[in-house]
């Protein structure tokens, strides 16, 4: 029961994840990127302040400063911020597809961290996953572009985060995390504005974009955090897997965007990797 409920909590959070992704990009046509990250961490802790309170649950814990804690906040600047510019910068489509190896990443942190037994055919399916990265970043060729590298490092980032969230203190709910992860996106943001120093400039357009992303960025934060916290990471985690679908419906049809036959085929290559590692996990599951 477990695994089912998380695997539903993973596909809800990647059709989120993929519209706030549609909201900021098309934000950041008319706002520096360092702006919409505090606006959009800002208004995420403050929703998620208000769902605490109603939860009758201090904003506040100890548990804090854990070690998890700590890690997991570092890790979500390291993936928001990255993924942020990454979309910005390339199409949402290529840089989606290049996040869909978190899951893979997310498997070796499984076996590093929680133990988890990995066989040698899922050892396989996760060295051809990054072959399928490769394949969409194409480092060295024509069609190279620095900037993908930005989702990149986002992969490391949100991979460290669901790892950290599932070692968090079972004492802080859902919503306190919630409320961290939001607020560490408020200093990130304004230290980036200081650095490129862009003028602070708001629309009405860009307004109610900002909102759209804060809304289903909750949504999304929510579900992840449910779907990690329910079943085991192996099986739940490759249903990230689905944000890549939902990125590419989205970037045709608001952006119009043409992913190329290298992108598509890279991008199937890496989901069919973790689908393998989702069957081999079931079929381990099953078994014991």
């Amino acid at each position: 029961m477990g695994n089912t409920r998380g695997s539903i909590f993973m596909v809800l959070a990647m059709a989120a994840f993929a519209i706030e992704d549609m909201f900021i990009k098309a934000s950041a046509n008319t706002m520096p990127i360092g702006l919409i990250l505090m606006l959009f961490g800002l208004g995420g802790m403050l929703i998620f302040i208000f769902l605490t309170w109603q939860r009758k649950e201090r904003v506040l814990q100890p548990s804090i400063m854990s070690r998890p804690l700590l890690i997991r906040a570092g890790s979500e600047v390291v993936g928001r911020l990255c993924f942020a510019l990454a979309i910005t910068l390339t199409p949402l489509s290529s840089a989606s597809a290049i996040l869909q190896a978190t899951p893979l990443v997310v498997l070796l942190g499984a076996a590093i961290v929680f133990g988890e037994h990995i066989d040698f055919k899922r050892w396989l399916a996760v060295l051809i996953g990054f072959a399928g990265v490769l394949m969409i970043i194409r480092p060295g060729l024509d069609g190279f572009n620095p900037a993908s590298l930005f989702a990149v490092i986002s992969t490391l980032g949100f991979a460290g985060r669901d790892l950290a969230t599932r070692a968090a203190p079972p004492v802080l709910s859902n919503m306190q995390l919630g409320v961290y992860g939001f607020f560490v996106l408020i200093p990130t943001g304004f230290i980036l504005q200081l650095y490129t120093g862009e003028p602070l400039v708001v629309n009405f357009e860009a307004g109610y974009q900002i909102v759209g992303a804060i809304i289903f960025g909750v949504i999304a934060y929510n579900s992840l955090t449910i779907a990690m916290r329910s079943g085991d990471v192996s099986v739940v985690t490759p249903f990230r897997y689905t944000r890549l679908l939902f990125a590419l419906i989205l970037g045709i049809i608001i952006f119009d965007e043409r992913p190329d036959l290298m992108t598509l085929i890279g991008g199937m290559i890496v989901v069919l990797s973790g689908g393998y590692t989702l069957l081999q996990s079931r079929r381990i599951v099953s078994v014991k």
